[in-house]
C-alpha cells in the first residue's frame, strides 16, 4: 500500500471523527445531559469502514460511491439537528457573528510564575488549554451551529479532495465534481442559515423539522459520484430500449438533473413557496432565492427536453439511414431485419446486407 494513500485516507478520516465529536461536545454543553454522548459511538461505524477499505481496497475509494462521506453525514447530522432544534431557546448577548475569544495574559503570568522546570511546562499548557475551552464555551449557542454548519460543508469538499480515488475516477472528473460540490455547498448552507433565521419559522417546531428534513435530504448527493461518470452501458439485451439507451448516453447529465429537480432546487423551491404562500412570510432574500429557484428548475427542464429531442433526432436519423441503405436485400436479411426492430436499438443490432451472386 503507497504511504501517501494510507496518510490520506487515515488523515481524511480522523478529521472526520474529530469534528464529529465536536458536534457531540457541543449537543452535551447545551443540553446539559451526559446522555448524548451516546452519539459519539456513531463514529464507530466509520473506524469499521476504515477497516474495511484498507483491508479490502488498499485504501482506495469505491466506484460511484463514497461510504466515507457517507459515514460522515450519518455521525454529524443527529449533532446537527438537536442544535438547530435547541438553537430558538439561546440568543447571544452581543451583535450576531461577534466572536470573541480572548485567553488574558494574566492568566499565562501567572501560570508562569507558579511553575518551574518540566512540571511547571506541563502545568503551564494544561492550564493554557482549559484556558481556551472555557472561552470557546463563552460563546454564544447561535454562533457555534452556524460554526458548525460551515466546517460541516468545508469538510465534505475538503474531504472528498483528500480522500485517495479509485481507479474508476480520473483525476480530472474528481476536479469537476469538487467544483460541483462547492456550489452545492453554498446553496445548501444558505437555504439552512436564511430559512431558520426567520423569526416566524424559530417559533414554529414543524417548520423546523421540515426545514432540516429537506437539509439533511439534499446532504445525500455529496456520498455519490454519479454526476461526473457514465455509465457506459454495452449492446446487450437490456439496452434495447429507448430510456436503457438514454441513460446510458446521457448518464451524468441526467443525474445533475435528477439532483437539481428532486434533491435541492427542486425541494428548496417547495420550502420556500410554502413559507411565502401558506405561512404569508415574506423578506427580501426569501423572494430572491424563491426565485433562483424557479429559474434553475426551468434551465433544467429545458435542458431535459434539449437532450431527449437531440437523442431522438439521433435514432431517426440512424434509422433512415438503414432502411434507405439496401433495397435489394435477400428476404431473410429482411425477415431479420423487421424481427429485430425493437426500433430503437437499430444502431447497436444492425444487420449488414448479404452480398448477392452475380449473374453467370
Amino acid at each position: 500500500m503507497e504511504l501517501m494513500v494510507l496518510l490520506n485516507a487515515l488523515v481524511t478520516r480522523l478529521l472526520f471523527v474529530l469534528h464529529s465529536l465536536i458536534g457531540v461536545w457541543r449537543v452535551t454543553a447545551v443540553k446539559k445531559e451526559p446522555k448524548y454522548w451516546l452519539l459519539a459511538l456513531l463514529n464507530l461505524l466509520l473506524c469499521l469502514e476504515t477497516g474495511l477499505t484498507l483491508k479490502f481496497k488498499q485504501g482506495r475509494g469505491y466506484k460511484w460511491f463514497s461510504p466515507a462521506i457517507f459515514l460522515y453525514l450519518i455521525c454529524t447530522v443527529p449533532s446537527l439537528w438537536l442544535l438547530e432544534i435547541h438553537h430558538g431557546t439561546q440568543y447571544c448577548g452581543n451583535e450576531p457573528g461577534a466572536v470573541q475569544v480572548n485567553v488574558s495574559n494574566q492568566d499565562f503570568n501567572q501560570s508562569r510564575g507558579s511553575s518551574h522546570g518540566s512540571e511547571g511546562t506541563d502545568h503551564h499548557i494544561i492550564h493554557t488549554a482549559k484556558v481556551f475551552v472555557n472561552q470557546l464555551s463563552t460563546i454564544c449557542e447561535t454562533v457555534w451551529t452556524l460554526a458548525l454548519h460551515q466546517t460541516f460543508l468545508l469538510l465534505l469538499v475538503v474531504g472528498r479532495w483528500l480522500l485517495p480515488i479509485g481507479v474508476e475516477i480520473t483525476r480530472d472528473q474528481l476536479s469537476q465534481l469538487l467544483l460541483m460540490f462547492v456550489g452545492t455547498a453554498a446553496d445548501i448552507l444558505e437555504f439552512a442559515s436564511e430559512t431558520l433565521d426567520i423569526e416566524d419559522v424559530r417559533n414554529n417546531y414543524s417548520l423546523i423539522n421540515a426545514i432540516l428534513a429537506v437539509w439533511t435530504w439534499s446532504m445525500l448527493q455529496f456520498p455519490l459520484d454519479l454526476a461526473v461518470q457514465h455509465i457506459g452501458c454495452k449492446p446487450t439485451a437490456s439496452t434495447r430500449r429507448i430510456p436503457s439507451l438514454l441513460l446510458c448516453r446521457y448518464s451524468a447529465e441526467l443525474w445533475n438533473i435528477g439532483v437539481s429537480l428532486f434533491i435541492q432546487d427542486g425541494p428548496f423551491f417547495i420550502v420556500r413557496s410554502i413559507l411565502m404562500g401558506h405561512f404569508r412570510i415574506f423578506n427580501q432574500m426569501l423572494v430572491f432565492f424563491t426565485a433562483k429557484n424557479i429559474l434553475v428548475v426551468t434551465l433544467q427542464l429545458y435542458r431535459l427536453a434539449v437532450i431527449t429531442l437531440d437523442f431522438r433526432a439521433t435514432i431517426l436519423q440512424k434509422s433512415k439511414k438503414e432502411v434507405s441503405c439496401c433495397p435489394c436485400k435477400p428476404y431473410e436479411a429482411r425477415i431479420h431485419a423487421t424481427t429485430d426492430q425493437d426500433a430503437e436499438m437499430k444502431e447497436l443490432v444492425a444487420f449488414p446486407p448479404k452480398e448477392e451472386s452475380q449473374a453467370p
